[in-house]
């Protein structure tokens, strides 16, 4: 039997930095995803590839947050901020997924954030920071 899968190897991180993110469509999965109003009636497996891929998206954006939160001085405001928001990614990202609404919800939230906190970061470092 033979793999499909192809493992990577950037130890530098290169393949994160210079690959733009869809960020368009982040942003209408997240904006579907908030406005579920009860259950959407998808199946268990349905809502946990929806958590899945917005949980990649999560650590992908978080990771520009980090990259953009570097370039400004340790004792930045900015920068403080990114980081406690980047705790928090961290910490919901370490909650194991799971197929509920309540599960994608969450990550689409975080998602948000972190798009939020990038947002911001940019405005501080307009020339250092470029978003997709």
């Amino acid at each position: 039997m033979s793999s499909t899968h192809l493992v990577l190897h950037d130890p530098e991180g290169r393949l994160d930095a210079e690959l733009p993110l869809d960020r368009e469509l982040h942003k209408a999965l997240v904006k579907a995803v908030v406005g579920w109003t009860g259950d959407p009636g998808l199946p268990p497996a349905d809502l946990e590839q929806i958590a899945l891929l917005l949980t990649g998206a999560a650590r992908a954006v978080a990771a520009d947050v980090r990259r953009a939160a570097d370039l400004l001085p340790e004792d930045h405001a900015a920068r403080a901020l990114a980081d406690v928001v980047l705790e928090e990614a961290d910490r919901r990202l370490s909650v194991p997924l799971e197929g509920t609404p309540h599960c994608a919800q969450g990550r689409a939230r975080l998602v948000r954030a972190l798009y939020e906190r990038l947002d911001r970061l940019a405005g501080v470092t307009p020339h250092a920071v470029t978003i997709p």
